[in-house]
């Protein structure tokens, strides 16, 4: 009995595909900065959170209850727990989820901010939202993904990194053969 191969879709010449589930080596220098960026994010929001939760304020109270600066209730307290430990998750798994965690949610708290800032001042602001709330998604969500992204995206990646092999497998070959011979 013939066995029949189904042979892979030729990509054109010059294209190229990048999974986000390539793996970085294990102790590759990149992984670390992505550690770091999801721990000191989840430690920031952990403090937050656990600090918002100590005050007994109502779980959707609205009022202006504030906690270093920011305004909170037990909902927003509990969401911030809740991804902080998310984000300390992913810096003990590290690597490329780390990296890609650091990205969603950095996407996601940009969103936040643009939701917030659209029910300020609404019967709908029920994590109770305020300007320096919004500001300071923006913020957080800048870093989450500058961390995530750092070392990934750019035009001026080093030949070493292995995002830059995977986009240029050709080149990456070609420098390799001239290294070893």
């Amino acid at each position: 009995m013939a066995s029949t191969q189904v042979s892979q879709p030729q990509q054109p010449k010059g294209s190229f595909r990048v999974a986000l589930d390539e793996h970085l080596p294990v102790d590759h220098r990149l992984s670390r900065v992505y550690r770091v960026g999801a721990g000191l994010m989840g430690l920031v929001l952990l403090a937050f959170g656990i600090l918002g939760l100590t005050h007994n304020i109502g779980f959707f109270d609205i009022g202006h209850h504030s906690v270093a600066g920011l305004n909170t209730n037990g909902a927003l307290s509990v969401l911030s727990i809740c991804v902080g430990l998310l984000l300390f998750v992913g810096m003990v798994i590290g690597g490329n989820f780390a990296s890609t965690l650091n990205m969603v949610l950095g996407v996601l708290f940009i969103l936040n901010g643009f939701i917030g800032l659209g029910m300020l001042d609404t019967d709908y602001n029920f994590l109770n939202f305020r300007i320096q709330n919004v500001i300071f998604s923006f913020i957080v969500g800048v870093a989450l993904m500058w961390f995530g992204m750092y070392g990934r995206v750019g035009s001026a990646l080093p030949h070493d990194n292995p995002y830059w092999k995977a986009r240029h497998p050709d080149q990456a070959a070609e420098e390799e053969r001239a290294r070893q011979g």
